[in-house]
């Protein structure tokens, strides 16, 4: 999944959320990680449904 980034370690992990925190403040963090968790668990439903529609037509 990570192949086109190279080894994503701790290090950089950690830089990069000091800058999602620099950019967006802390004020507004818990906001933007409502908003991720919410897109990711609505990519999640999608693919479910996605995934059992094609189960459906393959049994037809």
């Amino acid at each position: 999944m990570f192949a086109l980034i190279g080894n994503f370690g701790p290090w950089e992990l950690a830089l990069v959320l000091l800058i999602v925190l620099i950019i967006v403040g802390p004020g507004k963090l818990p906001q933007v990680g409502q908003s991720v968790g919410k897109a990711l668990q609505n990519f999640r439903k999608a693919k479910d449904e996605d995934i059992d529609e094609l189960a459906e037509k393959k049994n037809e």
